[in-house]
């Protein structure tokens, strides 16, 4: 399973944003990590910032470069606009559906979810946390894991506002693709045209 597991703390140092969800780091120590983390940072080069911005990316998807760059190759075959394509196949993973959902509060803890079998695609068992959901499917809780303390935990805690691309039963705790995001509806904090740039060089 493609995933970072390696220190979270630095890396959310490191690109001053809880990449992992995880605030705390910040707040103690809202400098980079390194001894010279305080210090003045030279300037980066071009390739420097893109590189980062792509492994930033990386990071928050918890996606390793093959997967990573199998999803750009197929972003770019596809009609309109690649970086907002790449990201549309980034956010319709199962485990950042089930995530967004709101069935689990981190996409670490998703992808575990999707992993250990406790989520269903269109009443099927999936395990695959990479999956592609397609505008229509509907992804929900097994009915055995219903019970699950940290599913409702999760559940309790979201907002009932969740992303208009998304449709959300409570009574059956499943929820809809109804279509992908357009880049606006997608909060995350990435410059996907810089990981474009990377690529395409």
């Amino acid at each position: 399973m493609a995933r970072y597991t390696g220190p979270k703390s630095k890396i959310s140092r490191k690109y001053g944003e809880p990449i992992f969800g995880d605030t705390k780091a910040l707040e103690k120590k809202p400098h980079p990590p390194g001894q010279h983390g305080r210090g003045r940072r030279r300037k980066k080069s071009e390739y420097a910032i893109q590189l980062a911005e792509k492994q930033k990316a990386k990071y928050l998807y918890g996606i390793l470069e093959r997967q990573f760059r199998n999803l750009f190759s197929k972003a770019s075959r596809k009609e309109g606009i690649t970086g907002e394509n790449l990201l549309q196949l980034l956010e319709s993973r199962l485990d950042n559906v089930v995530y967004r959902l709101g069935i689990a509060p981190t996409r670490r803890s998703a992808r575990q979810l999707v992993s250990h079998k406790h989520i269903t695609v269109n009443g099927n068992l999936v395990n695959i946390p990479s999956f592609s959901v397609k505008e229509g499917d509907m992804v929900a809780v097994r009915e055995k894991s219903k019970s699950l303390s940290s599913i409702a935990e999760s559940i309790s805690r979201q907002s009932s506002n969740r992303f208009k691309w998304l449709e959300w039963d409570d009574k059956s705790l499943s929820g809809k693709l109804i279509m992908y995001p357009d880049r606006e509806s997608i909060p995350e904090n990435i410059n996907e045209q810089l990981i474009v740039e990377l690529y395409s060089k």
